[in-house]
């Protein structure tokens, strides 16, 4: 009767975890390279959603401190379906390239799901540095 109980807890818990998983960004240590463009440096980030009622996510670009760094991508909102994977390229700027520390992504729920229990995720990238 314990052994049967315990394993239900573990189900119970592998449940739980299984749902609150949000979503995924990779690479988990991205490297800024040069980019074609002088003056520029780039990286590519790849999106996977598990959330379904998650049409969008935000991806935004900060220092060590959480303060914001410009960047250029394609979009800084930009749609992601359920179960599949989107790729955004980020250019920022050579001055900029040493000051970054964390790249991330936010989920961006509509009006309709903020007025349920429902949460926004984030996910955030450390940029690896030469040597580390």
């Amino acid at each position: 009767m314990r052994y049967l109980f315990a394993l239900a807890i573990i189900l119970y818990g592998l449940l739980v975890v299984s749902k609150a998983s949000a979503h995924e960004m990779v690479p988990t240590y991205p490297k800024l390279k040069q980019s074609y463009m002088d003056g520029l440096y780039t990286t590519t980030m790849t999106m996977f959603n598990k959330r379904p009622e998650v049409e969008y996510y935000e991806i935004g670009v900060f220092t060590k401190d959480w303060e914001p760094i410009p960047f250029v991508s394609t979009y800084r909102v930009f749609p992601v379906p359920y179960l599949s994977t989107v790729t955004v390229e980020l250019f920022i700027r050579d001055v900029d390239q040493n000051n970054i520390t964390y790249i991330c992504s936010k989920s961006k729920l509509r009006k309709s799901y903020e007025t349920h229990s429902a949460v926004s995720s984030r996910i955030c990238s450390k940029v690896k540095r030469r040597g580390e």
